[in-house]
């Protein structure tokens, strides 16, 4: 993946993914939900609650919400820290990384067919804005 794009082909690139997401009969994450898994998949290990709310700037509620979609799901689990129980780690599934594995996967490709639109002339986005200005 080129590290030169331009905002617009960024744009483009989130926006397929999240299509991508959105059409797959698979974990269907709010905007909130997806930083919080991608943050825990991303970042170094011995994640917290209230180390994940302080980072992402929201609440330790919001970030106990969050969790709860994402165990539901199975893509990340909270255990007590043992070496201070008021504490909650978050920690990683298999299948959450499975599902870290398929978004790196539709980003790839989203990222080849905006490099392929632009290297070709096309105007990736150029359909969706006809929904914007009926």
């Amino acid at each position: 993946m080129t590290t030169s794009q331009s905002p617009d082909q960024l744009v483009d690139i989130l926006r397929n993914t999240v299509v991508s997401l959105v059409r797959r009969d698979g974990a269907d994450l709010t905007a909130r939900q997806l930083a919080v898994f991608l943050t825990c998949y991303l970042r170094d290990e011995g994640h917290t609650v209230r180390g994940l709310a302080a980072g992402l700037n929201v609440s330790k509620p919001a970030i106990t919400r969050a969790l709860d979609r994402l165990e539901e799901l199975d893509l990340a689990r909270r255990k007590v820290d043992p070496l201070d129980r008021r504490s909650v780690l978050v920690q990683r599934t298999l299948r959450g990384a499975a599902f870290l594995r398929d978004i790196r996967a539709i980003m790839a490709e989203a990222s080849s067919g905006v490099a392929a639109a632009e290297a070709t002339g096309q105007h990736v986005h150029g359909d969706d804005h006809r929904a914007f200005s009926a």
